[in-house]
Parts: C-alpha cells; sequence; structure tokens
C-alpha cells in the first residue's frame, strides 16, 4: 500500500513537471514571436525598455563579433587607410588654395561640345612647396549663369600632391570653370580623428510625462554616467538610445525630444584654423579665364534609351540646363503625376531632405489630399492621399539620432528597418530611403551600424517582394561654411561612399542627389523648389 501512494505521487510530480516544461516552453516561442514580430510590449515603439544602473555603452562588450560588427571593422578599417593621420606643425604646411597651381592639359582656343577638357591640379603649401601627397577634399564644378546651366567635374587624386580634374563640355557657349579647396588634407585628417572621438557634441533632452509630473532628462547614444539610466533597445539589431532616468517616473513615459549643440570640440586650437570661415570652400581657379564652346558641327548626339531603375551611374551623372536636371546615361521622359502614381504607394523615409518630397507632392497636386495624423511640428509623420486614383504617399522620420531645436514627438518614432520589415511590398509599392545629414556630428560606426541594419531590411523585403521598388536617395551637399566639425559636406561624402559599397549588392536604383546639388550649385541642405522637382522626375522616370 506505501509503495503505490509512493509511486502516485512521483506520477503527480513528473506530471507537475512536464506541465511546467510544457508552459516554459511556450512562453519562451511566445516571446520569439512577440520579437519578430516587433510587436510593442509596453505601448512603445521600442521593443525593449529597461532600466540600467550601468552607463550607456556598446551593447554586449563581452559578446564574440557579430557579422554586422565585424562587417563594421572591416568598413571602418578601409576608410582609415583612405584617410591616413596627416599632423602638421604650422597652417603654412596645409594646403594653399592660392599657391596650388593648375595647368590646362592640350589647351585650345575653342572646344567643342562634348569634349573633355582635363587640368592637372599641383597642390602646395603656403610657402609655395609641392605636396607629396594627397586627400585635399575638393569641389570641380562649371557653369554657364546666364545659361541656368552646371555639372560637376570628376576628380582623380594620385596621392602624391597632384590631381586630375576631368569636365565634360555639355553646352555651347561661355563655361567658367571652378576648383574649391574646401579643406586641405590636414584639415580632412583632423575632421576624420575628432568625428570618431566623440558622441556629445549634440545634447538631447527627453521629456517624461507620467499624469500630472513632467520631467526633462538628458539622452544621447552614449552617456556617461553613474545614475540609473533609460535604455530604448531595438532588440533586433541592437541598437540603443538612452536617457537619465527621472525619479518616480517609467521610462515607458519619455514622450518628446528636442536637442542643441554643445560647446565642445575635438579639434586642437590650431586644427580649428583651417576651419575658419576665410580657409573654407577657397577657390583654386580664381583668375581663369571662361572657356568658349561650340557645336563644331559634330556627328548628332545619339538618341538615349529612357531612364529606368537600377541604371550605372556615371561621374558626373547628368548635367544642369536651363534648370532642367539631364542625366548622362539616360533620358527623362515628360511624366504625368496623377497617372504614374495612379494606385501607388510611395513610402518616403528618413530625413526632412526626403520630407521635402512629400511637400512638393503637396505643392505641385490639386488632387493630393494631407490627412491630419493629430501630431505637431515639422517632424510629424506625414500622409497624403487621392482617392480617385488610390494613391498613397507617406513621409516618416528616422529614428535617433534625430537633431532638431523644436520638440518632436517620439511616441510614434520606429527605427527604419522595423518600418520595412512591417512592409508588405508589391509592384505598385515604392520605398525610397534618404539618411546622412543627422549622423554626421556621430562618430561613423553609428551611421556604417543604421545602414547595414537598413540594408538587410530591405534584403528581407526584396526576398519577400521582388516586385518592390527600393530607392536610395543620396545626400544633399549643404552650407559650406556652417560648423564643419560637426555638419561638413566631408562626411556627407564619406557617408554616401559608404551607402554606395553597402547596397551595391542589391537591386536598388540610386538618385544621386550629391552630385545633383553640385550642378545646381545650392550649398543648401534643402535646395530650392525646382532642384527638388528635378529630384522627383528621375523618381518619376524610375517607377513609371
Amino acid at each position: 500500500m506505501k509503495t503505490t501512494v509512493t509511486n502516485r505521487k512521483s506520477l503527480w510530480l513528473l506530471l507537475l513537471i512536464l506541465a511546467f516544461l510544457i508552459t516554459f516552453t511556450v512562453l519562451q516561442k511566445s516571446t520569439k514571436v512577440w520579437t519578430v514580430l516587433n510587436l510593442p510590449i509596453s505601448l512603445h515603439h521600442w521593443n525593449v525598455i529597461r532600466e540600467s544602473s550601468s552607463p550607456g555603452a556598446p551593447l554586449n562588450p563581452a559578446a564574440s563579433p557579430t557579422e554586422t560588427e565585424l562587417r563594421i571593422s572591416k568598413i571602418r578599417e578601409k576608410l582609415d587607410q583612405m584617410i591616413p593621420p596627416r599632423p602638421f606643425t604650422h597652417v603654412n604646411s596645409t594646403t594653399s588654395a592660392k599657391h596650388s597651381t593648375v595647368t590646362i592639359l592640350n589647351p585650345r582656343d575653342t572646344y567643342c561640345r562634348g569634349d573633355q577638357l582635363d587640368i592637372l591640379l599641383e597642390a602646395r603649401d603656403h610657402l609655395g612647396r609641392r605636396k607629396k601627397y594627397g586627400g585635399d577634399f575638393l569641389r570641380a564644378r562649371m557653369s554657364s549663369p546666364a545659361l541656368k546651366a552646371g555639372a560637376s567635374g570628376k576628380v582623380t587624386d594620385f596621392h602624391n600632391g597632384t590631381y586630375l580634374v576631368s569636365f565634360t563640355l555639355f553646352w555651347e557657349g561661355q563655361v567658367s570653370l571652378s576648383l574649391l579647396l574646401i579643406h586641405p588634407s590636414e584639415g580632412v585628417s583632423a575632421l576624420w580623428r575628432a568625428r570618431n572621438q566623440g558622441y556629445d557634441r549634440v545634447i538631447f533632452t527627453g521629456q517624461f510625462i507620467s499624469g500630472s509630473t513632467r520631467v526633462n532628462t538628458d539622452c544621447a547614444l552614449i552617456l556617461n554616467s553613474s545614475t540609473e539610466l533609460c535604455q530604448y533597445l531595438d532588440a533586433q539589431d541592437q541598437e540603443a538610445f538612452y536617457c537619465m532616468r527621472p525619479q518616480h517616473v517609467p521610462c515607458a513615459a519619455l514622450t518628446h525630444m528636442h536637442s542643441k549643440n554643445k560647446e565642445v570640440s575635438y579639434l586642437s586650437k590650431q586644427e580649428r584654423t583651417i576651419f575658419v570661415r576665410s580657409n573654407v570652400g577657397v577657390e583654386i581657379m580664381e583668375n581663369f579665364n571662361v572657356i568658349s564652346v561650340s557645336k563644331c558641327n559634330k556627328d548628332p548626339v545619339p538618341v538615349k534609351e529612357k531612364c529606368k531603375p537600377r541604371m550605372t551611374s556615371t561621374i558626373p551623372s547628368g548635367h544642369v540646363w536651363k534648370e532642367t536636371w539631364s542625366p548622362v546615361s539616360c533620358d527623362l521622359a515628360p511624366i504625368k503625376v496623377n497617372e504614374c502614381l495612379r494606385g501607388k504607394f510611395i513610402h518616403l523615409l528618413g530625413d526632412s531632405t526626403i520630407r521635402q518630397w512629400i511637400e512638393f507632392f503637396k505643392a505641385s497636386s490639386k488632387t493630393l489630399k494631407s490627412v491630419d495624423l493629430h501630431e505637431y511640428g515639422k517632424l510629424q509623420h506625414q500622409l497624403a492621399v487621392d482617392l480617385d486614383r488610390n494613391i498613397k504617399i507617406q513621409w516618416q522620420k528616422h529614428a535617433y539620432p534625430l537633431i532638431g531645436s523644436s520638440i518632436y514627438s517620439v511616441k510614434e518614432i520606429e527605427y527604419m528597418a522595423r518600418v520595412i520589415d512591417r512592409t508588405g511590398g508589391e509592384k505598385n509599392t515604392v520605398v525610397v530611403i534618404s539618411l546622412g545629414q543627422h549622423f554626421r556630428p556621430f562618430p561613423i560606426d553609428v551611421f556604417i551600424r543604421r545602414a547595414l541594419n537598413v540594408h538587410k531590411a530591405v534584403q528581407r523585403l526584396l526576398l519577400r517582394s521582388p516586385d518592390t521598388t527600393v530607392i536610395i536617395k543620396t545626400e544633399n551637399i549643404r552650407e559650406m561654411h556652417n560648423d564643419a566639425e560637426r555638419l561638413s559636406d566631408f562626411h556627407g561624402y564619406i557617408q554616401n561612399l559608404v551607402m554606395m559599397d553597402i547596397f551595391q549588392d542589391l537591386n536598388v536604383s540610386i538618385i544621386d542627389a550629391w552630385d545633383i546639388t553640385i550642378a545646381y550649385g545650392t550649398n543648401d541642405v534643402h535646395p530650392p523648389q525646382y532642384v527638388v522637382g528635378n529630384q522627383i522626375n528621375i523618381f518619376l522616370n524610375y517607377i513609371c
């Protein structure tokens, strides 16, 4: 009898253990499903909100390097090799626009339309001594203001202090040539070192609201603090943002954010002299005469095919003529916008330079109507629809770092990769990505990680929906004399190289806004409407 009772107790104990194991397994699988779907457990758009007593730091430092970490390291190594240290003892040993010499190779009295004009640049320092290494950040442009025409030039660095600058003479008339020394190689080296030293050039302030309590605290990508932190983690891609945890307020109560520049510099006093206004964007060809270009009765220009997605890009990629963009490799056909967009869902993801697109569409179309999403501020999501034609255009900001002195809501903020993951995609879905301007003040690893995570999301999208059109809009050039350490176009140039390297294996199209804005000579992060309209015309030719 005792044996029977003991056996029954053992059986019940085994059944209880089995039930516990089954429940635990189901819960584990359930958690995994929630993570994959990225459904917010806390009604917040981050998958994990943690309270942490340790300072914000790179995640999982003791873990073995992931594929992403190895890729970041490899890209960073290539960039470090491309931008070697160039220490200098005095500004006189840096490249001087005034003392550098330019020589036209095979000069002529008159040039023909379509010819290539080559110039040899010999870089010299402020004492007239020949430079023995390259790396100067130069910008070549040709223009005819009376014709509202312009194009970029191609700069080839021989890494020995000499450069070949090539201009394709796209149009007839009087053409002016420009070669700007934006930063000498020594300045480029200083910017690169300084950029990768700190995360604190921009201060973020987070607003927490819990009932009647409102509290502001410091937030950042990295917070060096011993106080308790709120960690807002995207668990899938291991990207995080941190805020100082306010007393008696939960981390999930974060609602709004704004930022301002911090008075901090990682440049030495001597290095900062390179970036004073008079030393940035100095003309090397100041005393050059205009070039006369004639038609020369050459053979007719061959008819080019219509522009379409995924065409090979060239340098330069095109030219401006009478304020209209004309690509080198294809023709832009006239497009009836409403018919082109009929039945399409256009998802614009990124910064304010792609927000200009939806603003252009709304301003230029009488049938597109804005939908009030009950948000506020310049960074609110925007939606425009044409119900009769079944057109939907949406702009959505990217996640941190998002720089803005105006307060913006973070309640609906999402990482771009998560937005792409929940996009169904099909032949009438178009995703346009613009990423870069807000990343310039931070170490390049932050941008590389984000680009890699977006790349993986696009890869997943194209696997499940190969008919989806994905377009990358590169960065615009911006104001030349506006805080070089944080915002220099050199940072944007490097980020464009990173994007092109990362996305080269995917079936995506490129709109080279960098080259387009150089050709227009805008020097404005938000170029005029006619420039935006020409970017959009390329987009329409790609999708219709």
